[in-house]
């Protein structure tokens, strides 16, 4: 902690592109706030590729990784982004119905662990719309994949929560490693609570 930043950080955000955000945008704009918290990610960065290398990729019932943005290929400009956003309205409304929540993450953190030896530290943070009762995932199963490797910081964000689905799995994963974000607004508070909650452990250990 306070040492110079001599690599950048990298981040990959899993965003959940699944037939329920389509299904219920209607009744909670949950579709709404996943796009717009693209956009969000676009503009906090751009400038910032010195300091920070991210990816972005799409999980659904039809695949743990559609693959959004590449490392160092972040969309330049407004009609870049717009394509990005639409492409990913498009594959809620189209895709097939199931879950790769699990699979997504645990890829996500393996994917980001092979570049350990060339950044500052690797984060990988999961957005859902916590639809996971619904398909048999327990709270364990995504509590052992976010915490699979002890060097890639893993989080889970929540953007809807149907009955509290989000709140009761947020109080089942480990401390620190989950958030519900019911506003857009709301997430660049978590990506700073936990990128403070790594510097803190790394102080610590």
């Amino acid at each position: 902690a306070g040492a110079p930043q001599l690599k950048p950080k990298l981040l990959r955000f899993v965003i959940d592109c699944s037939g329920s955000m389509y299904y219920f945008n209607g009744h909670d704009r949950r579709l709404e706030r996943t796009l717009q918290t693209a956009v969000m990610i676009f503009e906090a960065f751009a400038g910032f590729e010195h300091k920070y290398r991210y990816s972005m990729v799409a999980h659904s019932g039809d695949t743990p990784c559609a693959p959004l943005v590449e490392y160092g290929l972040p969309p330049p400009n407004e009609k870049e982004r717009l394509k990005i956003v639409r492409r990913m309205a498009a594959h809620t409304q189209f895709c097939s119905s199931g879950d790769h929540t699990l699979e997504a993450t645990r890829e996500a953190i393996d994917e980001a662990s092979r570049h350990l030896e060339n950044v500052d530290e690797a984060f990988v943070f999961v957005l859902s719309d916590a639809n996971l009762e619904r398909y048999g995932i327990r709270p364990a199963e995504l509590a052992e994949a976010l915490t699979s490797n002890p060097k890639v910081h893993a989080h889970a964000c929540f953007l809807a929560s149907l009955g509290g689905a989000a709140e009761r799995l947020k109080e089942a994963l480990p401390a620190g490693r989950a958030s519900v974000c019911l506003d857009a607004s709301e997430l660049p508070k978590a990506f700073r609570a936990m990128l403070t909650a790594s510097a803190l452990r790394d102080d610590e250990s």
